[in-house]
């Protein structure tokens, strides 16, 4: 049995929360909060396996509250967000970099078509997300990060950095652009599964804290240096002939939309060995088929590695499928990626 706990200060959202969660038999809900303060306490009372907690609160609100119950108990949390405007995605995303793991969508009207679907989508986030193993968040270590690898000697230096991540991810990328020079020379396309309507609040997000450029990627626009394009909403991310990107209305790939598979596949095709892909924390394996298009042609291929990331799942596919070149901790990713970037010095060596 699942035990819950949810913090929102909506009664009506906070009852109908509860209706969802308890209308799955392995699921019970323990404790109910209406601010902040009261889900810290009742996270070290009750001990959920999880819980769902919302960002606008009165006294306390979910970031802060994310915060303490990280060092104080814990505890795997879903951010349940109703919008993607500034402040909510701006609370949402600073949670997720606390330690919640992801943000869900609150549930629309019951009487809507789409809500049987999206109550499905919800209980099988919420159970596989009580299932991951967090830890105790301290303050953030100011000492500097471990040197990363020399690349092997003949290595290409990429024209273009690719990257996925799912769950835990905008922390991990906030960490590893946050650490790149605003000199990088190689333009980056990313992918991040995230709830629809946060992700142009993600890439103002990102841009607050890296000297790089990061905006949402444009149909049939030429790719530029020291830039980071993120796919748009239900939108694939590629590159075309003349270093344009393609952001195009294409089928879903293994039920995905931006997918890191499209993604790695088209760049693959286009730069060929010219090419880093990196792969980071996440559920399942989306990115896996393209790593082996990137593996095949000659590119980079780096891993986040296991103690770094908050779910082990698209990287470990990737390592498990041998199409991996370098395992790394997350502080060490953006100095692999500069190195890289001088690899034409590497080759000569």
């Amino acid at each position: 049995m699942i035990r819950v706990l949810v913090a929102e200060d909506s009664v009506t959202v906070r009852e109908l929360l509860v209706a969802i969660l308890e209308s799955d038999p392995g699921i019970r809900v323990v404790g109910q909060a209406k601010n902040g303060w009261e889900a810290v306490e009742l996270a070290r009372e009750l001990r959920p396996d999880l819980i769902t907690m919302d960002v606008h609160m009165p006294e306390m609100d979910g970031f802060a509250a994310t915060k303490e119950i990280m060092v104080e108990a814990p505890t795997p949390i879903i951010i349940v967000s109703s919008s993607g405007s500034g402040r909510e995605v701006d609370l949402s995303l600073n949670a997720l970099r606390a330690g919640a793991l992801m943000v869900v969508p609150k549930p629309d009207d019951p009487a809507s078509p789409m809500f049987n679907g999206r109550l499905e989508q919800f209980l099988s986030m919420a159970k596989a997300m009580a299932g991951v193993k967090v830890v105790r968040r301290w303050a953030r270590r100011t000492t500097p990060p471990p040197p990363a690898p020399d690349p092997p000697p003949g290595t290409v230096a990429p024209r273009l950095v690719a990257i996925a991540a799912s769950t835990g991810g905008p922390a991990a990328l906030q960490r590893i652009l946050g650490d790149l020079p605003g000199d990088f020379p190689a333009p980056i396309l990313l992918v991040q599964h995230i709830a629809r309507g946060f992700t142009e609040g993600l890439a103002e997000w990102l841009g607050a804290g890296t000297p790089l450029r990061v905006k949402l990627a444009e149909h049939r626009e030429t790719l530029a240096p020291r830039t980071v394009y993120v796919a748009p909403d239900d939108r694939q991310l590629g590159v075309g002939v003349g270093d344009r990107l393609e952001v195009l209305d294409a089928p879903p790939v293994e039920r995905f939309r931006p997918s890191a598979t499209h993604l790695f596949e088209s760049v693959a095709q286009r730069y060929g060995p010219a090419v880093t892909g990196v792969i980071l924390t996440g559920m399942g394996r989306d990115g896996v088929a393209g790593l082996h298009r990137v593996h095949e042609a000659g590119g980079h291929v780096i891993a986040q590695d296991r103690a770094t990331s908050v779910v082990y799942g698209m990287p470990n596919a990737a390592v498990e499928a041998g199409v991996v070149d370098a395992v790394l901790p997350i502080e060490a990713i953006a100095g692999q990626l500069e190195k890289l970037a001088r690899a034409a010095n590497w080759s000569k060596g």
